[in-house]
């Protein structure tokens, strides 16, 4: 009786342990790319138009609503609470006089040149104060002082010291807004994980080439943060220089505008300076910092989608 035979084929030789491992890792790998992938894209106009128009259009038509209806109802007198209608009358009176875009930007350019100077000193200032401890402990007390005082302050000296001119307005900026960029770039560099640097400092990322490379790209959320309060420090301390100091030589710029209505006793003159160095401050901040510090969170993975 002829015997039957089961011949099992030969197995196949695994693969080596170095090959197994790194394609797990490729797959581990993969699998974290896709669950930390950020999808962008891109609303529709309605969606944007409903989510980012249409909600500081009704908050703007509410204070608007609230103010005529103070008005009507003679809770205080006409001369103490113009109307919303005085308020556009006095708008129309500086643009049919050709004055309206002259005195917003004799304002702007001060404030946009005086926080570019603050941007260039504290800078600096904050990479020199955050990185030697001795800076720290003598100028960093300072500096906070500095950034709690309030920017009128700074009006008489500067005028004392510089002159009514041009010199001290500046300087009453950067007295305002270089404590602020300082102490955000100093809290910024402070959030920096040690392995950062020390993977800098690996790759010959040393000095001022650990700064550019590593310490301040690290830092830029923090650093944003200070540039942004001290653009909000530089108007403030620009319109309470405008407001005190007056000289032919000056121009006329928007704090300047309002206190010549104040002194007109003209209150529709006043609200319109109030609502104009409202409007130039919500506007650079929408226009210029927002949008950076979007970016800013979005290349760094801290927005799960992009609005």
């Amino acid at each position: 009786m002829a015997s039957t035979e089961t011949t099992t084929p030969p197995a196949e030789p695994a693969p080596p342990a170095q090959t197994r491992t790194h394609e797990d890792l490729a797959g581990v790998e993969a699998g974290l790319d896709a669950l930390d992938a950020v999808h962008i894209h891109r609303p529709a106009l309605g969606q944007v138009l409903r989510e980012k128009l249409l909600p500081p259009v009704l908050g703007v038509l509410l204070v608007l609503g609230a103010w005529q209806l103070t008005y009507d109802l003679h809770v205080t007198a006409s001369y103490n609470l113009p109307s919303p209608l005085d308020v556009w009358h006095s708008l129309t009176d500086l643009w049919y006089q050709g004055t309206l875009f002259s005195i917003i930007w004799t304002s702007v350019w001060r404030g946009i040149s005086g926080f570019a100077m603050a941007v260039v000193i504290g800078t600096p200032i904050g990479l020199a104060v955050a990185q030697v401890k001795f800076l720290r402990a003598a100028v960093g007390p300072i500096l906070s002082g500095l950034q709690s005082l309030p920017s009128v302050a700074w009006v008489p000296a500067a005028v004392i010291w510089l002159g009514i001119n041009d010199q001290a307005m500046y300087a009453v900026i950067l007295l305002g807004a270089v404590p602020s960029i300082a102490n955000g770039l100093i809290s910024g560099i402070d959030q920096v994980p040690p392995l950062f640097l020390r993977a800098g400092r690996t790759l010959g990322a040393r000095g001022l080439r650990g700064a550019r490379h590593v310490l301040l790209p690290a830092a830029l959320p923090g650093y944003l943060a200070g540039l942004k309060q001290g653009w909000a420090f530089s108007w403030r301390s620009l319109m309470a220089a405008e407001l005190i100091a007056s000289s032919p030589d000056l121009g006329l710029g928007l704090g300047r505008y309002l206190e010549n209505q104040r002194d007109a006793s003209s209150m529709s003159g006043v609200m319109l300076g109030i609502i104009l160095i409202l409007v130039v401050g919500v506007a650079i901040d929408l226009l210029i910092f927002t949008p950076l510090e979007r970016r800013v969170l979005r290349t760094r993975g801290l927005l799960q989608h992009v609005r």
